[in-house]
């Protein structure tokens, strides 16, 4: 690959500027991004907000996507500078997962299932001209809503009890304004807790310290949503 200049980096993928349209997204440990171009793609003809997709052509390799280069801050951004609250946040978020969680699967034969997402958090969340564009769609998959509802769950709460964490009461903001929008979109079962933790107690892009928190963090949501 010819030098690039790299926009930014998340766990596992690295984002190269390709002009003032677009930017190529490369997964480090060269996962395939083929699954993800199709959820993406699928989701887009239905009218969800996600980037739009550059083509994959022969030139494309399997572990990267060309994206929409997007303007704006990231809801995170946002809210760290105070330009958006916790409450309007929490009803951003929770709008963003009910919108996907009317999208039928692409794949799977049990219509109770949709379109997941499982790492929707204020960092996935471009805030452009056109509105709030979804971001990251690397551990997508099908299955029950509850499960992106648990998932965001942990997510806040894992930052919520981290004590080294400079975002352990802005993440304790989000998390208590967001489950009363969760609970009334069918809450968030058990079951799917605990496969939310085990979930990410797996994840190879956890640090043993994140790991450690989960209990702790499973132990919140189930305190505030009592």
């Amino acid at each position: 690959m010819r030098k690039r200049e790299l926009l930014g980096s998340g766990r596992s993928a690295d984002v190269y500027v390709l002009d003032e349209t677009w930017v190529l997204r490369r997964y480090r440990d060269g996962m395939d991004a083929t699954h993800e171009w199709a959820v993406m793609s699928y989701l887009s003809a239905h009218g969800y907000p996600v980037p739009r997709l550059g083509p994959r052509t022969a030139d494309t390799a399997p572990a990267e996507l060309v994206l929409q280069r997007l303007t704006g801050p990231t809801m995170l951004q946002s809210m760290l500078s105070g330009d958006l609250s916790a409450a309007e946040g929490s009803a951003m978020l929770a709008g963003l997962l009910a919108e996907l969680h009317t999208v039928p699967a692409r794949l799977s034969p049990d219509p109770e299932d949709r379109v997941l997402h499982l790492d929707l958090h204020p960092d996935n969340v471009m805030l452009t001209d056109r509105g709030p564009v979804v971001i990251d769609w690397s551990n997508t998959r099908e299955g029950a809503p509850a499960m992106d509802r648990a998932m965001s769950s942990l997510i806040l709460a894992q930052i919520a009890v981290d004590a080294r964490s400079p975002l352990t009461a802005e993440a304790r903001a989000l998390l208590e304004a967001l489950l009363p929008h969760f609970a009334a979109a069918g809450g968030i079962p058990a079951h799917h807790l605990a496969e939310a933790a085990s979930h990410r107690a797996a994840n190879p892009t956890m640090s043993p310290h994140e790991v450690e928190l989960i209990a702790e963090a499973t132990a919140l949501i189930v305190e505030l949503t009592r």
